[in-house]
């Protein structure tokens, strides 16, 4: 059958619109966004900028991965949830994470740390007399009966030679720590440096002065808040965690060169969060990222070193013997830029 010169005209047009069809559908394929749900630790603040920053300035879309943010209930719920694979990646403490692989040996891994020094601390009233951790003997102390705190005061305590029978121990909803202070019902309160900006709005309204001491200036000196994520997720897509962590770290040096930026970010993606006090935490909370540790062993590294006597710190305010478990079974260093 003869074709006429109109139908083999009709014909090509049909093939080049296939191709071109064709042609966009392949693109299309080869820009696809790796998808990553990534999994907080606490619920959105200053202190988990980063994640919103590198979503807002495109460091994780140009590194071709689209990031969904869940809020979480502490670091056990974090890694619990990225261990059942409800959550990709995500944050949590490294001494819970420690904890958790001692115990249960979950299927997740550290591979890039965010806090190189812990935030834990006590809060006074200026005027108090307490200028330093061996200040607090014979003194009260209030604390959250939730707070991972509490496994290491007993040890800080000693490290500065405080007899623990000397301070006055009470436990308290952690809305009303920072009231307990103010009021004078309690001499020391017990939270993370995370918290200092809502703690000192609350004293400067009732015309107190807060002085906050950190543990990491007596003597605790260990990882904190890291990126984890699910062991199977880092064998099947190594290349996407990668990714990950190099937009990662874009953030949080972006975060901490503009933190009045940073805040405003938070507060775009998460509207209940106050832009300035976003700001005012990230400000507050830079030591716990850009410090000598960070300085010494570069942004984001965990180092053998420092790894083990986080290990021992945590396993000796346990109470469990330090050779029963390897803190390196819980790091994967091949992912960090």
């Amino acid at each position: 059958m003869k074709t006429t010169r109109s139908q083999s005209r009709h014909l090509i047009k049909r093939l080049g619109l296939s191709a071109a069809i064709l042609a966009c559908f392949s693109l299309s394929n080869a820009f696809a966004m790796d998808k990553v749900k990534f999994q907080l630790d606490w619920l959105p603040g200053g202190d988990k900028a980063p994640v919103y920053v590198g979503i807002e300035k495109g460091f994780f879309k140009a590194e071709g991965i689209e990031v969904e943010v869940a809020s979480g209930r502490g670091s056990n719920d974090a890694i619990n949830k990225i261990a059942t694979g409800n959550a990709d990646i995500g944050l949590s403490d490294l001494v819970a994470l420690l904890m958790s692989k001692q115990q249960n040996q979950v299927p997740v891994s550290a591979v890039y740390s965010v806090f190189s020094k812990a935030p834990h601390a006590f809060f006074v009233l200026e005027g108090s007399g307490i200028n330093t951790v061996s200040d607090v003997a014979n003194k009260k102390i209030a604390t959250s009966p939730y707070t991972s705190s509490n496994v290491f005061l007993p040890l800080l305590l000693k490290v500065n030679q405080v007899d623990e029978n000397s301070i006055q121990l009470v436990k308290a909803d952690p809305g009303a720590l920072n009231p307990m202070l103010i009021r004078g019902n309690t001499d020391v309160v017990i939270s993370w440096i995370t918290d200092k900006v809502k703690y000192q709005d609350q004293a400067i309204q009732a015309g107190k002065t807060l002085r906050v001491l950190p543990w990491y200036d007596a003597g605790l000196e260990f990882y904190s808040t890291s990126v984890i994520a699910a062991d199977d997720f880092l064998e099947q897509h190594p290349d996407v965690v990668k990714r990950f962590t190099k937009a990662f770290q874009k953030a949080v040096v972006y975060t901490w060169q503009h933190p009045e930026e940073s805040g405003e970010i938070v507060h775009k993606k998460v509207p209940e969060v106050d832009a300035k006090t976003a700001t005012d935490t990230i400000i507050s909370i830079k030591k716990l990222v850009h410090n000598s540790v960070s300085d010494q062993d570069g942004l984001g590294e965990i180092t053998p070193e420092r790894l083990a006597t986080t290990w021992k710190w945590t396993a000796t305010a346990q109470d469990i013997k330090v050779e029963s478990f390897d803190p390196e079974t819980a790091i994967q260093r091949q992912f960090m830029p």
